[in-house]
């Protein structure tokens, strides 16, 4: 079996899928890097069986600046670190990635198509809904504060999330709510002069020139709003779940818990217990969230693995999809079957997975 990775080379999800690799027995996977990919627009030609792995082109500067640049046609300069620019961009210059690196050949472990669908959080959101998974309601699209505010009004919502279509990692998200005429927002956006950037501590604004400031510096790039999914709690801390659905079956998964609205690990928040989160919900809510993961990753046919953010409700009443990640499978010492997620994926493969088989055409959600 021969692997290739389109990745940066130095990152640690690179690594550690080099290193499942070598574990199997296999000999180690060829990397492409991101920056020779984007600064050549060339994929060196790979055999028609090389099974390719598309990494995220994440956490490299000059990766980020070449994407950008690509997908606005235009010279374009480094971002500051955790600066929050050009992702309608960046996202742009990722599909013409994704069209040269399918054109060099190999069998592609995840689908461009499926790829962009998942990175694009309206198109997602509508796949799913479309598909009878469920879902937090969404606002008809809204450019900046002021549309925000009208559409709001119109739905009769007083409590929102706002999302830029194109991010990740909680940049540039906003817990937003109203009450009369105050207004408060709890986000990781902090603002610097003329630009805005992505801090690693929730901050909580309750002037509506900030909150107006940074919502229309989103807004070119797409925004997403969902109403507001009360999440389910366990002693003073709001929990979510990342499930990581590796062949079509829910393995890998862990609790996400926080005392604010966002709970990304990397915001100082902290893991959950499984077994609690599980014995909480009850063995029949439990199968039925993980049958909705399923579910998800069944609207992604060909594509080996997706990380899927799942929300139990508050009284553990029901469930919500809150997103899907197409690079969502990085859970550091998180062990299925004595397996990690790179493993499993490995593991997939060898017991014979392949997405010339599983890309057929299944109908999503089902």
């Amino acid at each position: 079996m021969r692997l290739a990775v389109v990745g940066n080379p130095d990152n640690r999800r690179v690594t550690l899928f080099t290193e499942a690799v070598l574990r199997a027995g296999l000999p180690a996977p060829a990397v492409h890097p991101w920056r020779a990919v984007l600064s050549s627009g060339f994929v060196p030609a790979l055999d028609p069986g090389t099974f390719v792995r598309i990494e995220s082109p994440g956490e490299d500067a000059e990766v980020d600046r070449l994407l950008r640049e690509i997908g606005s046609g235009r010279p374009t300069v480094a971002a500051e670190h955790g600066e929050i620019v050009g992702s309608a961009a960046a996202f742009a210059g990722l599909r013409w990635a994704l069209d040269r690196i399918a054109a060099g050949g190999g069998l592609l472990l995840s689908r461009p198509a499926d790829i962009l669908t998942m990175s694009d959080k309206p198109r997602c959101h509508a796949l799913l809904s479309g598909a009878g998974i469920p879902v937090p309601p969404a606002l008809p699209p809204v450019h900046d504060y002021a549309s925000l505010r009208a559409a709001m009004a119109d739905a009769g919502w007083s409590r929102v999330f706002v999302k830029p279509a194109h991010g990740s990692s909680a940049s540039g998200v906003l817990a937003f709510a109203t009450a009369g005429r105050r207004v408060a927002a709890a986000t990781s956006v902090e603002i610097s002069g003329d630009k805005i950037f992505n801090n690693l501590r929730v901050r909580r604004y309750d002037d509506e020139a900030s909150i107006r400031t940074i919502v229309d510096r989103l807004g070119p790039d797409g925004l997403h709003v969902e109403r507001w999914f009360p999440k389910a709690s366990l002693g003073d801390r709001v929990l979510d779940l990342r499930v990581v659905v590796i062949a079509g079956e829910p393995r890998h998964v862990v609790v996400r818990t926080s005392r604010s609205p966002m709970t990304n690990l990397h915001l100082g928040n902290a893991r959950g217990d499984v077994p609690a989160v599980r014995a909480a919900a009850g063995e029949r809510a439990w199968a039925a969230a993980m049958e909705t993961c399923a579910r998800v990753a069944a609207c992604f046919p060909g594509t080996l693995h997706a990380g899927v953010d799942l929300m139990f409700r508050a009284g553990w009443r029901d469930h919500a999809v809150a997103e899907v990640n197409a690079f969502g499978d990085l859970l550091p010492r998180v062990l299925a079957d004595g397996l990690d997620t790179y493993d499993a994926q490995v593991a997939a493969l060898t017991r014979g997975w392949s997405p010339v088989r599983e890309g057929v055409a299944v109908p999503c959600g089902s």
